[in-house]
């Protein structure tokens, strides 16, 4: 693949790891669902679905998409790769439909479309990768006065998130799982980035695993990952998936790109048309996560009856002031 540059091979990589996630949230919702039919169900705190084959495919599918994910932010910046996890959520939308069998009406069809159009929106207009030599340079971004502040509030609303309205709110308001997962998966992210950058310089001769600041990434993506993991369960078996996937694609993906925007500063080498071009798209792809969300239950029970107000009668049959209701069929 000489001569394509960094952006598009992210681009091919994290379309990939799209197709693989988003396949991943339905099949790993089929297993937490005969999971939960023979044991304890993952919203109330059982574990049982790690016996099950279908959540261990399911989370097959999602390695390999968070691998292909990996490998993407080695090459394009995380502000043109994170948005293009919409593809995910359209990909699960669809197999939701016909396997969960959680419609996807036609609202919900123009939601994914619009994503869609914000992704290729974003992706036409992506700054380019900033140059780094050595992870010791991720090191310095990331242990900068703003970056360590974000983080610091990061870690801080995340234990609030777990101690306070876990107990309370879990089971009740979906923003409160997805709240964590997001809150988290923004630094997941910068420390997958300063992981993959690591591994492509090592690949290109340069070892960077010689260096205490990668394994500090690694430990810390590891944590991460496995606090993200145990959230996103709860929310996929406790709520619809169709919601879980567009909800938590805005929550992470917002935060992302503040969290890349503090850390590595993609806009400073872009001019006013391309960072006001790129919010559009992301708008875009926020207009349909949000169509998707509040028509979820449109058409959901199509035989209930309308009401429809008709004249009432008196004894003759002629018409009075008043008016009934009666049930009208749809």
């Amino acid at each position: 693949m000489e001569g394509i540059s960094d952006n598009v091979h992210g681009v091919i990589l994290a379309i990939s790891s799209s197709i693989f996630i988003g396949s991943s949230f339905v099949i790993k919702k089929q297993g937490l669902k005969k999971a939960g039919a023979n044991g304890k169900r993952a919203g109330s705190g059982g574990h049982s679905y790690l016996l099950e084959p279908c959540w261990w495919a399911g989370m097959l599918s999602m390695i390999i998409g968070e691998g292909a994910n990996f490998a993407a932010y080695a090459y394009a910046p995380a502000i043109l790769v994170t948005p293009l996890g919409a593809l995910s959520m359209i990909v699960s939308a669809v197999l939701a439909h016909f396997i969960l069998k959680e419609r996807l009406h036609i609202f919900g069809m123009v939601g994914c479309l619009l994503c869609l159009v914000g992704s290729v929106t974003i992706v036409l207009h992506a700054p380019l990768e900033k140059s780094i030599q050595s992870v010791k340079d991720v090191w310095y971004l990331a242990t900068e006065p703003g970056f360590l502040a974000y983080a610091f509030t990061v870690m801080i609303l995340v234990l609030i998130l777990i101690v306070r309205f876990v107990p309370r709110y879990g089971q009740s308001h979906l923003v409160v799982y997805i709240g964590i997962c997001s809150l988290a998966g923004s630094l997941t992210v910068m420390g997958v980035k300063a992981i993959g950058m690591a591994m492509k310089l090592t690949f290109g001769g340069q070892n960077q695993f010689k260096y205490f600041e990668t394994w500090f990434f690694i430990v810390f993506v590891l944590i991460f990952c496995l606090l993200q993991l145990n959230y996103l369960n709860k929310a996929l078996d406790t709520f619809n998936t169709a919601v879980v996937s567009p909800i938590y694609y805005v929550m992470f993906t917002t935060l992302t790109i503040v969290a890349s925007m503090i850390m590595f500063k993609d806009y400073v080498h872009q001019n006013a048309t391309q960072i006001i071009t790129e919010l559009c798209g992301f708008v875009t792809i926020l207009c349909g996560t949000f169509l998707l969300h509040k028509t979820k239950d449109m058409g959901s029970n199509p035989s209930k009856p309308i009401p429809v107000l008709l004249p009432k009668t008196d004894t003759d049959c002629k018409p009075t002031s008043e008016t009934t209701k009666i049930p009208a069929e749809v």
